[in-house]
């Protein structure tokens, strides 16, 4: 009796851990985050593995669409999804660790059409314009008043779509262009930027519910390699030409007492 009594409680415990452990997804989106030979990869996730190495957190890194990822990070609790653009209706829904990068939000064009296009004036944002669904990138479109924005599943296809003219303009992260239109076989001149419409903070997204002492797990871990130049060192790597944001703010929705 005792044995099966001892046995029940140890089965609950690892219950309990499984059920509470975080479920960490990503995103296709190189160089920042991309999946190579079926393993995520790319600069982001090299910096959330040097993170749970510090932490000692073996969870998985999966990477999925970024509709699934988001809808998950916004429907149950012990999800984190990175990389994810500060705004503030997502400071409401979410708790936001980072920045992990500081990317400008482009408006981009087929090569030799942006000087057509600015001379439009007001008259651009008539003009149809791609980006990718449910990202901030279409939130941004729409916000500069953007009327006709079109949606697509990623942002390859957003590319492959304004290259043969079902839209004018393509809005996205300015440090992706060129990875993205590599994957589709295109070269970095066959667009060009039009505007840029903003600068975008990125962040490591925590849904509602993931325990406090969780995410301050990760925010100390976090501190840790950016105080030490470890973060430096992996975002020079990846992105030579920009400059690594070194501070550290928790943001947005104050995470779940601890259990």
């Amino acid at each position: 009796m005792r044995a099966s009594i001892l046995g029940l409680l140890f089965s609950l415990a690892i219950w309990s851990s499984a059920a509470s452990a975080l479920v960490i997804y990503t995103e296709d989106w190189p160089p920042i985050t991309f999946q190579h030979n079926g393993v995520a990869d790319g600069m982001a996730v090299e910096v959330v593995r040097e993170i749970q190495s510090r932490i000692k957190d073996n969870s998985p890194i999966e990477v999925v669409p970024w509709a699934r990822g988001y809808k998950e990070l916004l429907t149950n609790p012990n999800v984190m999804l990175f990389t994810v653009g500060r705004s503030e209706a997502r400071e409401k829904q979410m708790t936001l660790l980072g920045p992990i990068a500081v990317s400008q939000t482009v408006l981009l064009a087929r090569k030799g059409e942006a000087a057509k296009l600015l001379a439009l004036g007001a008259g651009i944002y008539q003009r149809p314009v791609g980006a990718y669904r449910g990202s901030i990138f279409a939130d941004a479109a729409s916000a500069a008043g953007f009327v006709e924005v079109d949606l697509a599943p990623t942002p390859q296809i957003t590319a492959q779509k304004m290259l043969l003219g079902r839209y004018d303009m393509w809005v996205e992260g300015g440090f992706v262009v060129a990875s993205v239109l590599k994957d589709i076989h295109q070269p970095p001149d066959a667009v060009e930027v039009v505007r840029v419409l903003e600068s975008l903070e990125l962040y490591l997204a925590f849904s509602r519910g993931t325990p406090g002492d969780e995410v301050r797990r990760w925010q100390d871990g976090f501190a840790a390699i950016k105080k030490d130049g470890t973060f430096k060192r992996i975002y020079n790597k990846w992105l030579p030409r920009d400059a690594a944001p070194l501070e550290i703010r928790l943001i947005g929705v104050p995470p779940s007492p601890a259990h």
